[in-house]
């Protein structure tokens, strides 16, 4: 979720929209019974509980909806047999809204400190939110190639979010980086849109759900790369090819394309955090099954965590977990 912000400006409400819908301050000072960090599914949701529970609780998000904002079609989360991302998110923060919670939409996590048994969240515009305890629910990232020519052509052909950005390249030839689930729904999106499209995957088969490879596999519009190598994006202004390699051999493959869809996974937005709770190769916090870090009163819950299964309907669960587990937490130490 955090670093998406560019990408959410259709999402994000207003200034001037927040200032109408936002509950005042609550009252009793600075400190907060809980810190929630991270507006996706895992952060509304634990919002919602912890409101429930009469706790005094901050939001705290540089957007609203993370991930799933990105998504065009949702057709596993119960309740919906079709919706796309945005309106499912646009009812996770209308529900938020019913309850008399601070918003700090627009701030981004930046340090998180312990300080004996209160928990201290400094952001990258300096404020600072102080709390008894603390939900991580800021999601991850799209992963970048890292290869020459991606940083210099993002917004001039190089994307990380087909959704957002599939319709400007209507009638063009496209490139899919990627084999997973994200890559394959991009491609997919991309059928009606894009010309030609070249799905360059690292490894040797996929990594997707059948159902998607299927889709993407039926179309004469596709050419697939799989077990090849994006060595450069090329482009001076805007991109005009990219340059692949096979695994296995020494031989470069010009592929002429206007845009470059990067979907190639995930980093979890927990550097804040690191140095404080205990995180896995893979930078993800790592949780117990009641969402409890392992520092005493930090909690976390969603795809930012070790928990499998990265899905919008498990982060849901997960923050409503950890949400309870702050709750008994609080009781804990007050009694």
């Amino acid at each position: 979720m955090e670093g998406k912000l560019l990408e959410l400006d259709l999402f994000l409400p207003k200034e001037e929209e927040l200032a109408e819908e936002e509950p005042q301050p609550l009252p009793g000072g600075g400190l907060y019974d809980l810190i929630i960090i991270g507006a996706g599914p895992a952060g509304m949701t634990a919002t919602v509980y912890a409101a429930r529970k009469k706790l005094r609780t901050v939001l705290i998000s540089i957007d609203l909806g993370g991930q799933p904002v990105l998504t065009s079609e949702i057709e596993n989360y119960m309740g919906y047999q079709y919706i796309t991302g945005q309106e499912l998110m646009a009812k996770f923060h209308e529900q938020v809204r019913r309850f008399p919670i601070e918003l700090a939409i627009g701030e981004e996590a930046r340090q998180l400190a312990v300080q004996g048994k209160q928990f201290t969240l400094t952001t990258s515009r300096g404020k600072k939110f102080t709390g008894r305890s603390v939900v991580i629910a800021s999601g991850k990232r799209s992963r970048p190639l890292n290869v020459p020519g991606e940083k210099e052509l993002v917004g001039r052909g190089v994307t990380y979010c087909a959704t957002c950005d599939a319709p400007l390249f209507g009638g063009m030839d496209v490139a899919v980086i990627g084999g997973g689930n994200s890559a394959l729904t991009a491609a997919a999106d991309l059928l009606s849109i894009a010309n030609r499209i070249y799905i360059v995957n690292f490894a040797p088969s996929w990594q997707g759900d059948p159902v998607l490879v299927e889709k993407v596999e039926g179309s004469d519009k596709v050419e697939k790369f799989l077990g090849y190598e994006v060595m450069e994006i090329q482009g001076k202004d805007r991109v005009s090819g990219i340059a692949i390699e096979p695994r296995d051999a020494a031989e470069t493959i010009a592929l002429p394309v206007q845009g470059v869809f990067i979907e190639i996974g995930l980093i979890p937005n927990s550097e804040f955090a690191r140095g404080v709770v205990a995180v896995n190769s893979a930078g993800e916090i790592e949780v117990d099954r009641h969402c409890q870090t392992n520092v005493p009163g930090i909690f976390a819950a969603g795809d930012v965590t070790s928990v499998p299964e990265k899905q919008i309907i498990v982060a849901a669960g997960e923050g409503a977990k950890a949400a309870l587990g702050a709750y008994g937490y609080l009781l804990e130490q007050r009694g």
